[in-house]
């Protein structure tokens, strides 16, 4: 008997050395696997009479079941200790402030959009929206710029293929367009009027009509890219056409958004001879603060001019009678002033730390 319980006594032994579960399977073999001690010890039984047979096979049985005892109790330690461990390591600590969730906000080209439509709403303007993937005839040739324009070599673009119909598609280099595309659908309106009081229109239309104040900002592309450029940037196109619009009007409502919008009155205006294929005459604006750090210095913002009598055809109208002016500004340049911000990647380099500041 002593020599069984010196046996158990050896088991535990190696069970409490076993620091990792594979090693304490390992100490198990010793004594429970197949060549282990008390499988050698029950093979000795076969030498033993029938008696000693049964009282020495109790005993080994019940050295058997403490080994397995402290075998299992061992087990039991190793998981409570790797429990432990991970507990202790995945521990949170409840004193700490939680994680908010982070809360957007608009993007800064987009707050200076709507303080443009803003500022032009209160001077009566409509907002037109129309397709980024134009016909040739809207980007080029309707706004006096034909196909062998020398103008077309300043809008290099990107064409699509694939278009509804057989004419040329192209991302839109500016949101001109929207002048022909909103003024037809307005001539159309008030030409079937007329046509519906038995008021023959002719073939451009000469009829009295309200005024058409527009505004048509958005996204257009060209193939450029460097610190001032990007191949997107937003651009807004205006518009005002009635019977006695004249340049005069021009310079008051761009001077009065530019002094809104910047918040000064110190603001000082330049309206720079230019050319333009669809304005006549047309003019280059620039601004100049007279305080902060960009004081004294001219800066572009935008062309500008009268609205060249073809566009006018080109818009259903007849240009004997009608006339007005348009301007086309940048909205991300105008931005870039706004927030001193000196170069233009940033606004779409998608760096949440910069675009956070303007929340």
């Amino acid at each position: 008997m002593n020599e069984l319980n010196a046996l158990v006594d050896s088991a535990r032994a190696a069970f409490a050395q076993a620091a990792m579960p594979a090693e304490l399977e390992n100490a198990k073999a010793l004594f429970l696997g197949k060549s282990g001690r008390i499988t050698e010890l029950m093979k000795g039984l076969s030498a033993l009479t029938v008696d000693e047979k049964k009282s020495r096979g109790a005993a080994i049985n019940l050295t058997k079941q403490s080994i397995e005892a402290a075998l299992t109790a061992r087990r039991q330690e190793l998981a409570d200790a790797e429990l432990q461990t991970q507990l202790q390591s995945e521990a949170l600590d409840v004193t700490l402030p939680g994680r908010r969730r982070g809360q957007g906000g608009l993007h800064p080209v987009s707050l200076t959009l709507e303080r443009i439509e803003a500022i032009f709403a209160s001077m009566g303007f409509d907002v037109a929206d129309g397709p980024e993937i134009e016909t040739d005839w809207f980007n080029f040739t309707a706004l006096n710029t034909p196909q062998d324009h020398p103008a077309r070599s300043m809008h290099d673009t990107f064409y699509v293929e694939g278009g509804p119909d057989a004419a040329p598609h192209l991302l839109r280099t500016h949101t001109s367009p929207m002048q022909i595309r909103h003024a037809v659908q307005h001539v159309k309106r008030y030409r079937a009027a007329h046509e519906a009081a038995g008021q023959p229109s002719g073939e451009l239309f000469a009829g009295a009509m309200p005024e058409i104040r527009v505004i048509a900002p958005g996204r257009t592309y060209r193939v450029d890219s460097d610190a001032t450029h990007s191949p997107m940037f937003h651009q807004c196109e205006g518009l005002w056409v009635g019977e006695n619009v004249s340049f005069k009007d021009l310079k008051f409502v761009f001077t009065d958004f530019c002094r809104t919008f910047f918040e000064s009155d110190d603001l000082v205006l330049r309206f720079r001879p230019s050319f333009f294929p669809f304005t006549e005459p047309s003019a280059e604006i620039d601004i100049q603060f007279q305080t902060g750090p960009l004081a004294g210095r001219w800066l572009e913002v935008a062309g500008s001019g009268q609205v060249h009598p073809n566009v006018i055809r080109n818009m259903g109208l007849d240009p004997e009678r009608y006339i007005g002016f348009a301007f086309g500004m940048g909205p991300d340049r105008l931005t870039m002033l706004r927030y001193g911000v000196s170069d233009l990647r940033l606004f779409f380099d998608g760096d949440i730390r910069f675009l956070s500041q303007f929340e």
